[in-house]
Order: C-alpha cells, then sequence, then structure tokens
C-alpha cells in the first residue's frame, strides 16, 4: 500500500471516529502520522490535516490533543518553508495591490463621458475628484439616515440571546404582543416582555428542543387569538406575570367562551361513554380473556370507512374487562 493510500485511510478512521464522538485508538494513528515522512504533495491531496484537526477539537484526551497539535504545527511549518508553493506570497501580493489600488491610479477609458457631466466632457483630474468627494462635510442638514424602515419586530442588541432559534422565538413573541394597536395604551416594551416570557420558559426546559417550540408556540397563538383579547391585554397591564404566562396551561390561557364550549364537549363525551358502557346486547357468544365468563355485552360501530366492516366493543359484565375486534 503506497503512503497516499496509507494516509487517506488513517484520515478516514479519523474522520469516522470524530463522526461517532469515540477518538479511542487515536493516539496510535496519531503517532503512526508522526513517523510518516510527510510532503506538501500528501497533505493537500490526502487533506489528512483536516482530519487531525477535527480530532483536535473534539478529542477529551490531553495526550491525543497535544500530539494532534504538534503534527498540525510541523506540517504550518512545512508549508511556509522556502520550497512551498508561494500561496503566502501570492496572497502578499494580493494585498499590496489593493492597498495600492486606490483613487489616483484610476483612469477613465477614451471614449467614455463621466457619468456626472452631460456635455461628455471628462474630469481633468480623477483623483481630486475622488478625494474632494471623500471629504465632503457631512451636514446637519443631510443626516446618515437608513434608507428602510426596520421591522417593528427588529429585536434591540439588549434583547438577543446570541441563539438563533431562541432570538427568532423572542421576535414572534413581540409580534404576539403587539397584534393589536391598543398595546401603545399601556406603554410597555414589548420587546422586553416577550424577552422575559421566553428567558423563563428556556429556564425551565434547559433546552430548544419540540417541547420548547410547542410552549413558545401555544403562548403565541393565544396571544395573537381575536376571540381572546383579554389574555394578551392582561399580560401587557402586568395582571399577568411574564412568569405565569410561560407556565400556563392551554385550558388556563383560553377565554371563556371557549372554556366553557370544551367543558360542554367534555360533559357530552362523558355522556357518550356512560351510554356505551349501559347499552348494548347481552351475550353469553364472547368468553373474557381474563376472568374466562361469558357474561359479556357488546356494541357495534363504523369506525372506518362505509365499506369496511363495523368494529364490535365487548364488555365483560363480571370483571369490567374490555376488548374490541373487527
Amino acid at each position: 500500500m503506497g503512503q497516499e493510500e496509507e494516509l487517506l485511510r488513517i484520515a478516514k478512521r479519523l474522520e469516522k471516529m470524530v463522526a461517532r464522538k469515540n477518538t479511542e485508538g487515536a493516539l496510535d494513528l496519531l503517532k503512526k502520522l508522526n513517523s510518516c515522512q510527510m510532503s506538501i504533495q500528501l497533505l493537500q491531496t490526502t487533506r489528512i490535516g483536516i482530519a487531525v484537526n477535527g480530532v483536535r477539537k473534539h478529542c477529551s484526551d490531553k495526550e491525543v490533543v497535544s500530539l494532534a497539535k504538534v503534527l498540525i504545527k510541523n506540517w504550518k511549518r512545512l508549508l511556509d518553508s522556502p520550497g512551498a508553493p508561494k500561496g503566502g506570497e501570492e496572497r502578499e501580493k494580493v494585498k499590496k495591490k489593493e492597498k495600492s489600488f486606490d483613487c489616483s491610479d484610476w483612469k477613465p477609458e477614451a471614449g467614455l463621458s463621466s457619468p456626472r457631466k452631460k456635455g461628455g466632457e471628462e474630469p481633468k483630474n480623477r483623483s481630486n475628484s475622488c478625494k474632494s468627494k471623500a471629504e465632503t462635510p457631512k451636514t446637519p442638514s443631510s443626516p446618515l439616515t437608513p434608507t428602510f424602515a426596520p421591522s417593528v419586530c427588529l429585536l434591540a442588541p439588549c434583547y438577543l440571546t446570541g441563539d438563533s432559534v431562541r432570538d427568532k422565538c423572542v421576535e414572534m413573541l413581540s409580534a404576539a404582543l403587539r397584534a393589536e394597536e391598543d398595546f401603545k395604551d399601556y406603554g410597555v416594551n414589548c420587546d422586553k416582555l416577550a424577552s422575559e416570557i421566553e428567558d423563563h420558559i428556556y429556564q425551565e426546559l434547559r433546552s430548544t428542543d419540540m417541547k420548547y417550540r410547542n410552549r413558545v408556540r401555544s403562548r403565541i397563538s393565544n396571544l395573537k387569538d381575536p376571540r381572546n383579547p383579554g389574555l394578551r391585554r392582561n399580560v401587557l397591564s402586568g395582571a399577568i406575570s411574564t412568569g405565569l404566562i410561560a407556565k400556563m396551561t392551554a385550558e388556563e390561557m383560553a377565554s371563556d367562551e371557549l372554556r366553557e364550549l370544551r367543558n360542554a364537549m367534555t360533559q357530552e363525551a362523558i355522556r357518550e361513554h356512560q351510554m356505551a358502557k349501559t347499552g348494548g346486547t347481552t351475550t353469553d357468544l364472547f368468553q373474557c380473556s381474563k376472568c374466562k365468563k361469558k357474561n359479556c355485552t357488546y356494541n357495534q360501530v363504523q369506525t372506518r370507512s362505509a365499506d369496511e366492516p363495523m368494529t364490535t366493543f365487548v364488555l365483560c359484565n363480571e370483571c369490567g374487562n374490555r376488548w374490541k375486534f373487527c
């Protein structure tokens, strides 16, 4: 096996270790790399440096990290050696070229008219025009104002958490608090309220997983609900604290109308359950799997499409065991 193939094999093994978060055996591979005669061509073709740097970042073994640093340092020296490709020199040339490129070096091509003159007359000294343009004083009559109005949900830097998911949730909560124009009557900072609500949720759940997102989503939908303006107004006025709104259940946040509707539906479901329990046809055709008795009651309900058979629900009158079959 050639040296290049061996280095490719080692790089692949190191990348797998990093991906699996198990760097056991990495020390032996790094020792083997330390004994190899490395060249610039091998570094470029095998990309072994990237694999070793990945191990250095994700490994907790101090010996492995130390050896990886030594290898990377040695390979950097190899790249910076006099015989190395002149990538560094080219970069320096580009930098020098960029520094030397200013208005004084620019000259308009013949035949091109200046965009600032109507008569096609070219400026005599382009560098002077660039210089005068750069030194134009900023008068109070023309302040540097942004050309676009910021979004109403643009957060101030003091409310940013550094986490894109959390910042987006704060922004959406703030927008929910501004769902109606009446938020101005309370004279509160909606961004601050939204930031406090999100912080209470995050401090309780300690992650931005699906549970966190569902919690934030339920606050947003209830605060924006036009049929439940009282919840949003209570939060804006302080009647409901930010810590309380962060923990309230869907039932607690619901409006009185929705709460009554839910209670009515619950009572209806209870009545239907009781009717199903008391009703039905008594039969001895079924045997209970628990008490082995044949004193049963069954009901048949069409739970699927019309062309499918009905579902049979059976209740044992002796022990209360329930089961179903199609």
